[in-house]
């Protein structure tokens, strides 16, 4: 009776064990994600639609199984946009759930903070269209990807574009180019290429900074109505964008002689100006309102009917919206890519993410499978290359909606490798950084 009762407790105690191994084994094959949003404050009309995207992504991953087997979980933490708030994120989830696979800071702020704090972790940063622009110097930053460009990328397709309207970049000698940017390390990010530019083609650079959240910019119009430029270059986030639209309106400034920046190009910016708004342009990164796009098909089949969409139905497809998907896409790409040096339908970590990002090679084949077709150009990184594409082109608002109307433009890197090999350099001698050697490209 006893050596049954043993037998039996032995068998009950077995599958337990089994139950706690299978656990966490299951465990270990999540993929986590953490999330750093801002669904409050002033920038949540910006910031909501980028993180339902985000969310809405990784549904749609383990929809179809996740990422070879491995299921997403993620977690959000509210940063309100700012820096302190965005690291104390950081700090609480970066070992949550096995470890964070990486994080996407969605702040040039946050960014340059968490710069340094990736190494130590050794959990890479993803800022897609933003951050430090010399970060795409991956022989520096290690850690940082600024996948499909930066803001002096930004910058200088801008002027190629208007120095096209011009009728050559001879004309802009003498013309007048206000920028009108966010007084943060985001807003002055464009700076530097503006002032090469200008020493090369001799217009006239009027910085313009508006304080955080850009509400007030009463005195930036009235500047503008005196000095009248040519054109106003707008780095603006949040209610910057619609203010700055509002005050253009005002003072008579033309909308169609002012151009934003990718994070002054969508739906919150103008579409409570409505037609107040019509002919301004902003960049696109790549991507504009998609809603014709297959992943957005997939999405609506696969998550929203299902009752399982984070956000409303009809934003699915709008500009932030989809940069939110294309920065999961990316992420969830950076660990396919890792899974096949490291381990297919295995858990990734940290440092093996990171050498996925650094040997992305979504090719168009690839990116039209996910569902990118028509949206995204390739995307290819290196140890030298963090950013992977430098491709943009314009999109404009007719009262209603977004059109894209230009054709695509490539930054000039004989203008902008030099200087961010310059700016990198400087970074590496300020933090004693060693660049890497090609023994360390291959780890």
């Amino acid at each position: 009776m006893k050596l049954k009762s043993f037998a039996v407790a032995t068998a009950i105690m077995a599958a337990g064990l089994g139950s706690v191994a299978t656990g966490a084994y299951a465990q270990a094959q999540e993929q986590f994600f953490p999330a750093l949003v801002y669904r409050t404050g002033a920038y949540a009309p910006n910031g909501v639609p980028f993180a339902n995207g985000y969310v809405d992504y990784f549904k749609l991953v383990n929809a179809k199984g996740g990422i070879n087997g491995v299921k997403i979980t993620w977690e959000e933490c509210e940063t309100g946009y700012a820096t302190d708030r965005g690291v104390e994120c950081y700090e609480r989830l970066k070992n949550k759930n096995g470890g964070a696979t990486l994080f996407q800071p969605l702040s040039t702020g946050i960014t340059f903070a968490l710069t340094e704090k990736a190494p130590v972790d050794k959990i890479p940063l993803i800022t897609a269209g933003y951050g430090r622009s010399d970060s795409a110097d991956g022989n520096v930053f290690k850690w940082n990807f600024i996948l499909t460009g930066t803001y002096w990328d930004a910058a200088d397709i801008l002027v190629q574009h208007i120095a096209k309207k011009e009728g050559g970049f001879d004309k802009l000698k003498g013309k007048k180019i206000a920028l009108v940017y966010h007084d943060s390390p985001y807003g002055k990010e464009p700076i530097p290429l503006l002032q090469e530019r200008q020493k090369m083609h001799g217009f006239d650079l009027q910085l313009l900074p508006v304080t955080h959240p850009g509400v007030e910019q009463k005195a930036t119009w009235l500047q503008i109505r005196q000095s009248r430029p040519d054109y106003v270059f707008l780095w603006g986030w949040g209610v910057m964008n619609s203010t700055a639209l509002k005050e253009a309106q005002a003072t008579g400034y033309p909308r169609d002689k002012m151009y934003g920046v990718w994070w002054a190009g969508a739906e919150p910016d103008v579409k409570d100006v409505g037609d107040g708004a019509k002919g301004y342009n902003a960049l696109a990164l790549q991507h504009g309102a998609e809603p014709n796009a297959k992943v957005v098909k997939d999405i609506l089949a696969l998550v929203h009917d299902k009752g399982q969409g984070t956000g409303p139905r009809d934003e699915v497809g709008q500009v932030l919206y989809m940069r939110g998907l294309v920065a999961a896409m990316l992420g969830v790409e950076g660990v396919k890519r890792a899974q096949e040096r490291f381990g297919k339908g295995k858990r990734m970590t940290g440092e093996q993410v990171r050498w996925g990002l650094e040997n992305l090679a979504l090719d168009q084949k690839k990116l039209d499978d996910l569902g990118f077709a028509g949206v995204l150009r390739p995307i290819s990184t290196s140890c030298a290359d963090h950013r992977g594409a430098n491709w943009a082109r314009i999109h404009t608002w007719d009262g209603s909606k977004w059109n894209f109307t230009s054709d695509w433009y490539q930054s000039d890197d004989a203008i902008l490798k030099p200087m961010m090999r310059a700016s990198a350099d400087k970074y590496a001698a300020e933090k004693k950084i060693e660049r890497r050697t090609p023994a360390d490209c291959q780890s």
